[in-house]
């Protein structure tokens, strides 16, 4: 991990900030998607839970998303309870190189299958950068007994 690395993820978590609190019982979650050391996307969990904060950096990077890092504060959902993409299917069809998360979500619509879909595609899955500052961020999030309809 680089100091760049840092960076881009402090960014990220900076937006999952912004709508703490907003988001239901989904977490506020950051992503930003950076290619060639340019920021090409961002997105935060819009209020009241959707869309997920990838699917909205994914938007504004467009087709600058392939071959790019992504940088996330939670790793990315697995499935959905709607039946629609799941973020790891999102990110892994926009042919990301690279994702990186502060934190593993424990929840029932992760639970590591999020990165496991990534890897299995050929996407670098790294965990852990920044987990400490990022984790302040879901202190009140409780994967076991949050909604799970709402991921």
């Amino acid at each position: 991990m680089s100091g760049d690395d840092a960076s881009f993820m402090r960014r990220a978590i900076a937006l999952a900030a912004t709508n703490l609190g907003l988001t239901g019982d989904n977490p506020s979650v950051g992503c930003v998607i950076v290619r060639g050391g340019q920021v090409v996307g961002e997105g935060v969990t819009a209020a009241g839970g959707r869309p997920h904060a990838e699917e909205l950096a994914l938007r504004q990077a467009g087709e600058a998303a392939r071959g790019a890092t992504a940088y996330v504060t939670l790793e990315p959902c697995a499935q959905r309870s709607s039946g629609g993409a799941s973020c790891s299917e999102l990110l892994a069809a926009a042919g990301l190189a690279r994702v990186v998360a502060a934190l593993a979500d424990h929840s029932t619509f992760a639970g590591g299958h999020g990165a496991e879909r990534l890897r299995a595609q050929g996407t670098v899955f790294d965990l852990g950068l920044l987990e400490g500052e990022a984790a302040p961020l879901y202190a009140a999030y409780n994967p076991a007994t949050g909604d799970p309809r709402k991921r």
